[in-house]
């Protein structure tokens, strides 16, 4: 029997590095950037329907249905393939929104392995990871499934082994408009690339001083919450901003130590402790 259900995660990421190497002509911007999945997630629940309908099933404040990516991944496949049967969704959040943490396009990539699988469609990774790219620049690295070296727009990837880590991630309270940084007169858009064979294979990146996010200093400079919180975090161990932020974090090499930085930290101040994981939960779906 092919299952009419399925309930499916959909990890955060964090960029161990993210640097802003040049600018496209269409004015995206080329980044280099280490993708690393972490257990904190998003549940789907996935039900099939037969009458063609795809439907969110509860509401998200500030996502409207139409706009939410799991909504417009799930008709972006009915159109590629013809499908004619549909879903209700139902989204559990736990990755804040606007973080840096790459919640959203992680829920439309699960959706995409996800209904590849309920409505049994066949599509190989490779097609899902370019139906993908069409929701957003993140979303490919999530369907790819493993820890990756990343480049282009965060499209061209190549897998990345990572040893076992650990990390505090700390949540600003500012929601940080991901356009709004990449268009920033000051944003450096001239780092030097760098070759997959220059990171240090095996061991942490923390720390290593010529690997940084280029977006960080932009930020902190329009949201001093989240320089406030970088600068708490670091003084416990090297502390970055992910993505275009607003979320933080740092590496630790045990569970025990992150809680304990984590215990340490202003009340106010909301995070979670986090494991690095060797492959996205999902990987074996396709």
């Amino acid at each position: 029997m092919h299952p009419t259900t399925l309930t499916c995660p959909a990890p955060a990421k964090l960029n161990l590095f993210l640097h802003v190497v040049g600018r496209r002509p269409d004015g995206y911007h080329l980044l280099q950037t280490l993708f690393r999945f972490i257990d904190l997630n998003d549940t789907l629940h996935f039900t099939l329907r037969t009458d063609g309908v795809v439907r969110r099933v509860n509401a998200l404040a500030d996502v409207p249905e139409e706009q939410d990516l799991v909504v417009r991944a799930s008709r972006l496949l009915q159109q590629e393939t013809g499908c004619t049967q549909g879903v209700d969704i139902m989204l559990e959040k736990r990755i804040p929104m606007g973080g840096g943490l790459g919640g959203g396009s992680s829920d439309a990539a699960t959706t995409l392995l996800a209904l590849n699988k309920l409505w049994n469609l066949g599509l190989t990774r490779e097609r899902l990871m370019q139906l993908g790219l069409t929701l957003g620049a993140d979303v490919p690295v999530f369907v790819f499934g493993e820890n990756a070296f990343a480049e282009g727009v965060g499209e061209q990837l190549q897998a990345f082994a990572l040893p076992e880590a650990w990390y505090v991630v700390l949540f600003p309270p500012v929601h940080v408009p991901t356009a709004k940084i990449f268009t920033h007169p000051e944003l450096t858009r001239n780092t030097n690339s760098i070759t997959i064979r220059a990171l240090p294979i095996g061991q942490s990146l923390s720390g290593v001083a010529w690997l940084g996010n280029d977006l960080q200093q932009v930020v902190c400079k329009m949201y001093p919450e989240v320089a406030q919180y970088l600068a708490q975090l670091g003084n416990f161990a090297p502390a970055m901003m992910t993505g275009s932020g607003a979320c933080v974090f740092a590496e630790f090499a045990s569970e025990a130590a992150a809680k304990q930085v984590l215990a340490q930290l202003p009340k106010e101040m909301r995070g979670v402790v986090a494991q690095g994981l060797q492959h996205h939960p999902l990987r074996d779906l396709v």
